[in-house]
C-alpha cells in the first residue's frame, strides 16, 4: 500500500469536509431557519447601526415575531417568483438550448479545434474552453474528450490536450468574449445585495464584460504556457498510452454523453459531414445578419436611416439604453435564430416541434436548480428583511477601514478567501448567494462598487475549480483521463492541474491590480467606485 503525499492527505480532508456538507438546497433551507433564529437573538441584544447614507438608525427585524411570521407566510411564493436571477437565467437558457439542441455549439467548437494548425492547437483548445462557458456543460462533455482525441491524432499525448481544455473550461470560467447564462445570474444576486445600501441600485448582466473580455487572451496565453512548460514534459509525445474503457463511469451514469463523439478516434478527429458544414454556413449568415442589425441599432441617430433605435430615446445614450437593459433578450434571440439556421442547414431541425423540443431540453435540466433557487430566494429575502446584512456590512467595513488596506491587497485577500471556499462549495451561484449579502454592502461602504466586488468574486471562484473535488464535473474529468491513464485518481488530476490554478491566480490578480491602478470601468456603465464619480 503506497503512502499518500501531504497534498493527497490535504485533498482527502477537503473532500471529506465538502461531502459532509448538506445539499446546497438543504443548506439554504437551514440557513433561512438560522437567519430567523439569529434575528430573534439580535433583536433581544438590541443590535443597531446608523445607516451610512440616510443617517437613520437601523434596527434588527425579528422574524420570529407574529408580524414576521405573517410576512414569511405571505411572501413565500413571491420571494421565489421575484428572485432577480431566476427569470433572466430561464430566458437565456431557452435561447441557448435551441443552439445546443440543434448541434450548433458542438459543431462550432469542433470546427474551431479541428481547423487549428498543430503549433497553435494548445492555445486554440484553451480559448475554445473559455468560450464554451457561455453554453453550460458543453465544454465539459464535448470539448475535453475531443481535445484528447485531437491531440492523439496529431501525435501528442491526449492528457496534454484534455488538461488544457479543462483549464480553459473550468479554470477560465470567468473569462469570455461573450455574455453567458452565469452573468445575469450573478448580477441579479449582486443587485439584491447592493439594495441593502442603495434601494435603487441596478447591476447589469454586462457588469464585468470589459474585464472578462480582457481576461480571455490572458488566460489563453497562461494556459498555453502551463501546458507546454509543465504538462507536456510530464506527458511527452512518445509516452506509450495505456488506454482503458470508461464504460459505466460517471459521465454515462449522469446521462452526459459527449454529443458528436464516436468510438472511432480517427474519424472524429478528421471528419466533418456535409450537413454540418452547411449548417455552420447557415448559422454564420444568420449570426452576421443579427450582428449587422445590432450595430445598426447602436449607431448614433442620423448616421443611417432608422439607426440608433436601441439607444436611449431621451438623450441617445448607449449606456443607459434598451440595448443594455435587453441584453438577456438579445442572448435569447441570437441563440434561437442561429440555432434554427444551423438546424435547417444540418437537417437537425425539421419543424417547429424540434425547436420547442430544444427549448424544453434546456428547461428539463433545471429541476434541481429551481429547487435550489426556491430555498436560496427565501434565505436572501429573510436576510434582507432582518437588516442583519447591513449591520454586518457596516461593522465589517469599520473593521476593514481600521486595517488601512488599499484596494489591491484588500481585493487580493477577498479573491483568496473565495478561492478557498470554492474548495468545499463548488456552485458559483450558491456561494455568491451566501457571500453577496455581506460583502457587496461591506465593500460599497468602503467606496467600491458592487460590480467590482462581483468581478473579484468571479476570479476567486474560477481559479480553484480545476483542483476542487467539489466541482460537479470532477468525477467526469477523472473518467476521461482514465481512458489514457488508467491509474488516474484525485491526486493525479490535482497534480496536473495545480500549475494552471496557481498561474491563473497570479495572472488574474495581477491583471485585477493593474485594472484598479489604471481605473478602467469593468463593464458598460460599471464603475469601480461607489458612489460613482464622473
Amino acid at each position: 500500500m503506497t503512502r499518500k503525499s501531504r497534498l493527497e492527505k490535504f485533498l482527502d480532508v477537503v473532500e471529506r469536509g465538502g461531502n459532509a456538507l448538506p445539499h446546497p438546497a438543504t443548506l439554504f433551507a437551514l440557513l433561512a431557519l438560522l437567519v430567523m433564529l439569529a434575528s430573534w437573538v439580535a433583536s433581544l441584544a438590541e443590535l443597531a447601526v446608523q445607516h451610512p447614507t440616510t443617517g437613520a438608525t437601523v434596527n434588527v427585524v425579528n422574524l420570529l415575531s407574529l408580524e414576521g411570521l405573517h410576512r414569511i407566510l405571505g411572501s413565500l411564493v413571491t420571494n421565489f417568483t421575484s428572485f432577480a436571477p431566476l427569470g433572466t437565467v430561464l430566458v437565456a437558457l431557452i435561447g441557448i438550448g435551441v443552439a445546443e439542441h440543434s448541434g450548433l455549439i458542438g459543431a462550432a467548437l469542433r470546427n474551431l479545434v479541428l481547423a487549428s494548425p498543430r503549433k497553435l492547437l494548445t492555445p486554440i483548445v484553451v480559448f475554445a474552453g473559455v468560450m464554451s462557458n457561455m453554453a453550460s456543460e458543453i465544454g465539459y462533455v464535448l470539448l475535453i474528450p475531443l481535445a484528447g482525441l485531437i491531440f492523439k491524432s496529431v501525435g501528442r499525448h491526449p492528457i496534454v490536450g484534455m488538461a488544457a481544455a479543462f483549464a480553459g473550461v473550468s479554470g477560465g470560467y470567468s473569462a469570455n468574449l461573450l455574455i453567458g447564462t452565469i452573468d445575469p445570474l450573478l448580477s441579479g444576486l449582486s443587485q439584491e445585495a447592493a439594495r441593502l445600501v442603495d434601494s435603487k441600485y441596478t447591476v447589469s448582466p454586462l457588469a464585468n464584460w470589459y474585464f472578462m473580455a480582457a481576461s480571455t487572451p490572458i488566460i489563453t496565453l497562461l494556459g498555453w504556457f502551463v501546458a507546454e512548460r509543465f504538462t507536456a514534459p510530464r506527458f511527452p509525445d512518445d509516452r506509450p498510452l495505456a488506454t482503458a474503457s470508461v464504460s459505466g463511469c460517471d459521465d454515462e451514469r449522469a446521462g452526459l454523453t459527449p454529443s458528436g463523439i464516436t468510438q472511432d478516434d480517427t474519424a472524429l478527429a478528421n471528419s466533418f459531414s456535409a450537413e454540418e458544414r452547411r449548417g455552420l454556413r447557415y448559422a454564420g449568415i444568420a449570426t452576421l445578419l443579427l450582428v449587422v442589425a445590432l450595430v445598426w441599432a447602436m449607431l448614433p441617430p442620423g448616421v443611417l436611416p432608422g439607426a440608433g433605435f436601441l439607444r436611449n430615446p431621451k438623450d441617445g445614450d448607449l449606456l443607459n439604453s434598451p440595448l443594455l437593459s435587453g441584453v438577456v433578450a438579445i442572448i435569447f434571440l441570437f441563440g434561437v435564430v442561429s440555432g434554427i439556421a444551423y438546424g435547417i442547414g444540418a437537417r437537425t431541425i425539421r419543424n417547429d416541434n424540434d425547436v420547442i423540443k430544444g427549448m424544453g431540453a434546456s428547461m428539463s435540466t433545471l429541476g434541481g436548480y429551481l429547487v435550489l433557487v426556491f430555498f436560496a430566494a427565501q434565505f436572501v429575502a429573510f436576510f434582507n428583511w432582518t437588516q442583519l446584512g447591513l449591520i454586518f456590512a457596516v461593522n465589517g467595513a469599520e473593521g476593514l477601514k481600521s486595517l488601512g488596506l488599499s484596494a489591491v491587497p484588500l481585493f487580493a485577500l477577498f479573491i483568496l478567501l473565495t478561492a478557498s471556499i470554492n474548495l468545499i462549495m463548488g456552485s458559483a451561484s450558491a456561494k455568491w448567494a451566501l457571500m453577496a449579502p455581506v460583502f457587496v454592502p461591506m465593500f460599497m461602504l468602503l467606496g467600491y462598487s458592487p460590480e467590482l466586488t462581483q468581478t473579484a468574486y468571479r476570479v476567486g471562484d474560477s481559479v480553484t475549480n480545476i483542483i476542487s473535488p467539489m466541482m460537479s464535473y470532477f468525477a467526469l474529468i477523472i473518467a476521461f483521463f482514465q481512458k489514457y491513464e488508467p491509474r488516474t485518481g484525485l491526486g493525479t488530476i490535482v497534480a496536473v492541474m495545480l500549475p494552471y490554478s496557481v498561474t491563473f491566480l497570479i495572472g488574474w490578480v495581477t491583471l485585477f491590480g493593474v485594472w484598479l491602478a489604471i481605473g478602467l470601468p469593468i463593464g458598460p456603465d460599471s464603475p469601480l467606485e461607489y458612489p460613482a464619480r464622473p
